[in-house]
């Protein structure tokens, strides 16, 4: 069993930065691939990036490409998401999973998720 709790999320302008951060349980933090999602209201969840258990790969969806970062830090079992040049269409609620593969994500488990609006 693999707990995820979310955070660093907010409100931020247009142009901006945020970080986010997605804190894992259990001592196998390393064995997962990590991913992150997104959901705005009214559209369905999808996929924003993965990376793989040793951190070496990772994959991005093409609507954040060059602007997000997916990172971890195993020593830590945290995941990051650190999001640069924000605009007001990533506005939703980002959710961190560990699962499995990276350019085809399969998720296992489930973070709360955390709010990120930007303003135009």
């Amino acid at each position: 069993q693999v707990q995820l709790v979310e955070s660093g999320g907010g409100l931020m302008q247009a142009g901006g930065s945020l970080r986010l951060s997605c804190a894992a349980s259990g001592r196998t933090f390393s064995s997962y691939a990590m991913g992150w999602f997104r959901q705005a209201p009214g559209k369905e969840r999808e996929f924003v990036s993965a990376i793989s258990g040793g951190g070496g790969s990772t994959y991005y969806a093409d609507s954040v490409k060059g602007r997000f970062t997916i990172s971890r830090d195993n020593a830590k079992n945290t995941v990051y998401l650190q999001m640069n040049s924000l605009k007001p269409e990533d506005t939703a609620v980002y959710y961190c999973a560990a699962g499995y593969g990276v350019t085809m994500f399969r998720s296992e488990y489930w973070g709360q998720g955390t709010q990120v609006t930007v303003s135009s």
